[in-house]
């Protein structure tokens, strides 16, 4: 039964994935949720919260855990992303993450692999410069 509620498209979580899909710079749930703030005044922090969890966990969006806050991005396929520790920016990876890692993986380790997150981390051109 709840499961039936969490699936169902509301206006307030079309909102929230609207706006993830608008943008590219890999926002927070709080920078998301000042947005949809612009939009509709009444949604609440909570709200925001709850349906980017739905969302992400029905592959709508994709769910970035880096360390401070998690970040959401537009892209569902599997990719890898660079966080800059100086500035906190996260960006999709240029190039492809090597897929036969996991079969070497799954080789040594007996793990069978679903699914990856790959997040390195770095100092962005813009923080070099300073």
């Amino acid at each position: 039964m709840v499961e039936d509620i969490r699936q169902r498209q509301t206006r307030q979580r079309q909102i929230v994935l609207d706006e993830v899909r608008s943008r590219c710079d890999h926002p927070s749930a709080d920078d998301i949720y000042l947005s949809v703030r612009g939009k509709d005044s009444r949604i609440s922090r909570g709200t925001v919260y709850r349906n980017l969890r739905v969302l992400s966990d029905n592959g709508d969006v994709l769910r970035i855990r880096v360390p401070g806050s998690d970040r959401y991005d537009l892209r569902c396929d599997s990719h890898c992303h660079l966080l800059c520790t100086e500035c906190g920016k996260v960006v999709d990876a240029p190039v492809s993450y090597p897929e036969e890692w996991n079969k070497e993986i799954e080789n040594c380790t007996g793990f069978k692999i679903k699914g990856y997150s790959t997040v390195l981390e770095g100092i962005c051109p813009q923080c070099r410069c300073k």
